[in-house]
């Protein structure tokens, strides 16, 4: 960290208001105050400084020392830099454009996990694995709230395979699943397991970094979610609905292969063209530069030409030892990634593409990776 300690003011100003907050909420809960709130209404998803302590823009505590939010913060500075030496013990090449790792394709050997999970199981089958077998206590993960029907997206807390599987599948929309972070430590839990995309993974990891706390302990395996952007709220109104007749309690299931698909629960499918949702993009994602969730333990997406494989990139010790585990106990079957080498392309491409997003005045952000888009 700087010899000035930055606090909330330089993270204000350099991330929350320039563009380059995600919303991931890391800042919200490491700051030890508790006077960093979120907002997430109207497609804000981002933090905000209490009143009552410093205003808007500045926080007493700050003034006094304290740099917890700069500290957890996955874009703020060298975050790249940084984190990429503290988990890999190196920087990664030019070559390595989507991160430190090995590619492999992999699926559920359990059916009830496959027709229960999206593309092939692998983070419902990892998360009840590392639950079972007393590797986590808890995991950070997003669900639908109420019985489901508003498709809107919370962070949750799984505890048990119930649990993840109920929270599986995927959601377009942004969740901050850090957000559950204190309920799972409310609940006993000191190992915990954050999914979530790129900004949520390369939180975990400026934590430990940066040493922040007890939080940087608990946080002990990360699972990342391969993501070009999420969708802001509205589009189920504005686009799916009325376009397409669609209506949030109509929706039974969602996924995205080179258009969004639909399935409903009268048993129809729907396809509606990408290019119709680019405009509902999360304004925390326009400016991300990581589509592959690049300083996960495992990073995991469903992208390739096999619907029910995942693509899965092994970054760590953990995740290695991890994946062998769900092998040696005949849980998942797997591929070599060159099985599917338009899925290793694509991942490729996408990272590249991500990458030029970084804006080049940034402070100073990620190391400027050469992009040739063939």
């Amino acid at each position: 960290m700087a010899l000035e300690k930055p606090q909330w003011k330089e993270l204000f100003s350099e991330v929350v208001t320039s563009g380059l907050c995600t919303g991931c909420a890391a800042c919200v809960v490491a700051c030890p105050h508790d006077v960093l709130d979120y907002e997430s209404n109207d497609g804000i998803y981002k933090p905000w400084h209490l009143d009552i302590d410093g205003g808007r823009e500045d926080c007493t505590h700050g003034v006094k020392g304290c740099t917890m939010c700069t500290r957890a913060c996955p874009r703020f500075r060298n975050w790249e830099g940084e984190i990429d030496t503290h988990r890999f013990a190196r920087e990664r090449t030019d070559d390595e454009v989507w991160g430190i790792g090995d590619v492999l394709l992999a699926r559920s050997s359990d059916p009830s996990v496959l027709e229960n999970g999206q593309d092939g199981g692998f983070v419902s089958t990892l998360l009840i694995y590392a639950l079972e077998h007393d590797v986590i206590d808890a995991a950070l993960v997003s669900g639908l709230e109420g019985d489901g029907s508003t498709w809107r997206a919370t962070p949750r807390v799984a505890r048990n395979r119930d649990e993840v599987l109920d929270t599986a599948k995927s959601r377009y929309t942004y969740s901050a699943n850090l957000l559950a972070y204190p309920e799972a430590v409310e609940g006993g839990a000191e190992r915990i397991a954050l999914v979530g995309m790129g900004c949520m993974a390369s939180a975990t990891g400026a934590m430990q970094t940066r040493k922040a706390g007890k939080i940087a302990r608990r946080l002990s395996l990360t699972i990342g979610l391969l993501c070009s952007k999420t969708f802001d709220d509205a589009i189920f109104e504005e686009l799916f609905e009325a376009k397409y007749n669609i209506k949030r309690s109509d929706i039974k299931k969602m996924n995205i292969k080179g258009v969004f698909q639909i399935w409903t629960h009268d048993g129809n499918f729907h396809e509606v063209p990408l290019k119709e949702a680019h405009a509902y993009t999360r304004e925390g994602c326009t400016q991300c530069p990581d589509f592959a969730a690049e300083h996960a333990d495992i990073s995991t997406g469903g992208i390739g030409a096999f619907g029910d494989w995942t693509l899965v990139i092994v970054r760590t010790d953990q995740g290695r030892a991890l994946m062998s585990a769900l092998v040696e106990h005949g849980l998942i079957e797997t591929r070599p990634g060159d099985d599917d080498p338009g899925a290793v392309a694509l991942l490729h491409k996408l990272a590249q593409l991500s990458r030029k997003r970084w804006p080049a005045d940034a402070n100073p952000g990620p190391r400027r990776i050469p992009v040739k888009i063939n």
